[in-house]
């Protein structure tokens, strides 16, 4: 039998290796002549950039791909573990370091911003509980089918569901163990890993704290695309097909089932569709035909991102390979969002992989991933945005770091949230697709399985449980498991 996947961003690509590993014929159709979406690279005047995401945690999920197929995961994939997880700078010249290291990280808070060991400890065990109790059941399994309730876990969270903080928000909820502006800042930062604001999004979000402090952040060897690139190895190698530079134009539709794509008129049939494509445009452009969730295609969207890759030609020895210059007005930064707007003091965070892949940059020089959260794209200037940003951002890391930073800048490739949109479909450029802002986000977000469509299926960022990339794998683990179920008749494990 044949399956058919949309898209090959991390989710499709990991959704084909598993259903390849079941026994299925599997084609990925890519729009783009390179695979991985964001999970991506660029190249300029000997620098390499990783394009998109640059924090990587869990990295049982990439190695359990390679399991599932009988390979060694170190024969195609390495990577080491960060000792320091990343830098925090402050305009009044503190500066303090994320140990990966507890007790490090609790001596450094007592040294820098003279906060106990107590709350810090405390707030990571309070993310750590509520990761437990809920991390089954809303990012492992398919929150749209009645069996994935009635579960013992289910009741098990139900009945401690007053220590979810579900019905306060992350930047409360915190709020109530420090009132240390710079720690509240600390943990409030974690509302971007999905593109939320903690003045809104619900306090159960603060489980993301665990996923970095305690399973750890990890370098991949050769830099974020090796993740991409090796990944599509073991699919080759295991009979996946992929198709680049084909963008399927409509997926078909006969007596209420998905029978395949449509590519420039020449019609593919297959017995299952998978679209890793972003929600709102498959539904919009791939099925305009077909009745709309309109709720969830309306809902808002996440924040995008404004990158600027800088080619630096000077080596700084405070930075580290993540860094994050905060803004003075956090709750400012996150309304000017929430209005389509852009903060003129923004937080900046800067990725430079050469710090540990020294080939990523000329001798002395440094690659600066150089990113600030916007608004998704509603229609600004975004060349006026730009331009203004830039200012803004080499005006504060020149007043941080004590060096003027716009002379060092020798080459420069810029992304914004239209070319976001351009190069991965993904809906005005939001890089997670809905928000998570409201404590019923989780339910705004579509299944990974069409409740009127058959054998059509959903895998990525834009769909449960998420975006970054351990949601999207396990968005096609969730895929896989349906899939099985429904031909094995196997229970979703």
């Amino acid at each position: 039998m044949h399956i058919v996947i949309i898209g090959s961003g991390i989710g499709g690509i990991a959704t084909a290796i598993r259903l390849k590993n079941r026994g299925w014929d599997v084609d990925v159709y890519e729009s783009n002549s390179y695979p991985g979406g964001k999970l991506s690279e660029i190249k300029i005047q000997g620098y390499r950039f990783d394009a998109g995401p640059s924090l990587f945690t869990m990295p049982h999920y990439v190695d359990e791909l390679f399991g599932l197929c009988g390979e060694s995961p170190r024969q195609f994939f390495n990577y080491e573990k960060l000792e320091n997880i990343c830098n925090y700078f402050w305009e009044d010249g503190i500066r303090l370091t994320a140990f990966a290291d507890k007790e490090l990280f609790y001596k450094e808070v007592y040294e820098k911003l003279g906060v106990e060991a107590g709350p810090l400890s405390k707030l990571l065990d309070i993310s750590q509980k509520k990761y437990e109790l809920t991390g089954r059941i809303f990012l492992e399994r398919p929150l749209h089918q009645i069996g994935s309730w009635l579960r013992f876990d289910v009741l098990k969270a139900l009945f401690n569901i007053h220590k979810l903080d579900i019905f306060t928000t992350m930047h409360d909820a915190t709020k109530k163990h420090t009132q240390d502006p710079k720690l509240l800042q600390f943990f409030d930062r974690f509302a971007t890993y999905n593109g939320s604001n903690p003045y809104k999004a619900s306090g159960i979000l603060n489980m993301i704290p665990h996923f970095e402090h305690h399973f750890g952040a990890y370098f991949p060897k050769g830099g974020m695309v090796s993740i991409t690139n090796s990944l599509v190895e073991l699919a080759e190698e295991k009979g996946v097909r992929f198709h680049y530079g084909q963008r399927v134009n409509k997926i078909q539709v006969e007596n209420g089932k998905a029978t395949g794509i449509n590519i420039n008129g020449q019609y593919k049939p297959s017995d299952i569709v998978v679209s890793n494509m972003d929600i709102y445009p498959t539904y919009k452009k791939l099925l305009p035909n077909e009745k709309h969730p309109t709720k969830i295609l309306d809902s808002e969207r996440s924040t995008s991102a404004l990158i600027f890759y800088w080619g630096i030609r000077k080596h700084f020895p405070e930075l580290d390979l993540h860094n994050i210059f905060f803004s003075d007005g956090y709750r400012e930064e996150f309304s000017c969002l929430s209005e389509g707007k852009i903060h003129s003091d923004p937080t900046v965070y800067l990725h430079i992989s050469s710090k540990l892949h020294p080939a990523d940059a000329p001798v002395g020089c440094e690659n600066w991933f150089t990113m600030i959260n916007v608004p998704y794209d509603r229609g600004q200037d975004w060349d006026k945005i730009i331009s203004a940003s830039k200012h803004n951002i080499v005006n504060k890391l020149s007043r941080v770091l004590g060096v003027d930073i716009a002379p060092l800048i020798e080459c420069e490739e810029i992304l914004d949230p239209r070319k976001i949109e351009s190069k991965t479909s993904s809906f005005a450029g939001a890089l997670y697709g809905t928000a998570s802002n409201d404590r019923m986000a989780a339910f705004k977000r579509h299944g990974n399985f069409s409740s009127r469509i058959g054998n059509l299926y959903f895998c990525g960022g834009s769909v449960h449980p998420g975006g970054g990339i351990p949601l999207s794998l396990l968005s096609g683990k969730i895929v896989d498991e349906l899939i099985d179920s429904k031909y094995n008749s196997n229970p979703i494990k």
